[in-house]
């Protein structure tokens, strides 16, 4: 089950965090997984670590706010069967203490550096004949966060946009649908701790862990494996749905 041999995945912001874990995770299911980053020594560093598993994956350096240059990335890389957006920055403020400079940088990654991706991947998609496109949303999507006024903003407007690529390209064989995760542990939550709260790290860690009613933090791997089921044949039902992986966080604290 599961299998993606052969199959050309493109996966943004794959050099790191959930995005590296997803590259891995369909690499080891067979796909050859292009791993685009801003930051092209990460996106090395995955591809390094996914061909010490025996997989096959090339780097590519992208900006997902520049158009031209994204579809420049695209057009090299061919017809794909996959595509995962999940590229994309933080911000903590609220709708007073966001500065503009603040609030566009976060529209131009998550929303346009999407937008971008889909622009220029849609076509690729289209030349196979159809497949898979998975774009990380975020509970802050569908309930209220505090101080995630921009980023509950952006991604919002991915929820949104992942409902309309379902609904247009229905009869283009692809499906679109979008993961939501709650906290997850990456680099960025430890970046995070370590800058606005040091020496309290691990206690905040543990305060952070506990906003889940499952009490703990998601990991990497856990929204990858539900990235690889919708990319996979098995979810070949399945389009325009959005799936939580929250530790229960909108359901049980409602």
């Amino acid at each position: 089950m599961f299998q993606l041999n052969n199959k050309k995945a493109v996966v943004t912001g794959g050099g790191s965090g959930i995005g590296k874990a997803i590259c891995k995770i369909l690499a080891q299911q067979g796909a050859i997984v292009y791993v685009l980053d801003i930051n092209k020594e990460e996106a090395l560093q995955t591809v390094v670590e996914i061909e010490q598993q025996k997989g096959s994956a090339i780097a590519e350096a992208i900006d997902v706010t520049n158009q031209e240059s994204t579809n420049k990335v695209f057009e090299q890389i061919g017809a794909i069967h996959i595509l995962v957006n999940c590229a994309g920055i933080s911000h903590i403020g609220n709708a007073i203490n966001t500065t503009e400079t603040d609030f566009e940088k976060v529209f131009q990654v998550n929303v346009k550096g999407v937008y971008n991706c889909l622009h220029a991947g849609i076509p690729q998609l289209q030349k196979n004949g159809g497949g898979a496109i998975v774009n990380i949303s975020s509970i802050a999507a569908k309930v209220g966060l505090s101080d995630r006024f921009a980023y509950s903003m952006s991604k919002g407007a991915v929820h949104a946009m992942t409902l309309s690529v379902a609904k247009d390209y229905l009869a283009d064989n692809i499906r679109c649908n979008s993961v939501s995760p709650a906290r997850v542990h990456t680099p960025f939550v430890d970046g995070f701790l370590k800058k606005n709260y040091p020496g309290k790290e691990a206690e905040m860690f543990e305060k952070l862990s506990k906003t889940q009613p499952i009490g703990r933090m998601g990991q990497p791997e856990e929204i990858a494996q539900q990235v690889l089921y919708l990319c996979s044949d098995e979810a070949s039902f399945i389009t325009g749905s959005d799936y939580a992986i929250d530790g229960g966080y909108v359901t049980l604290n409602s």
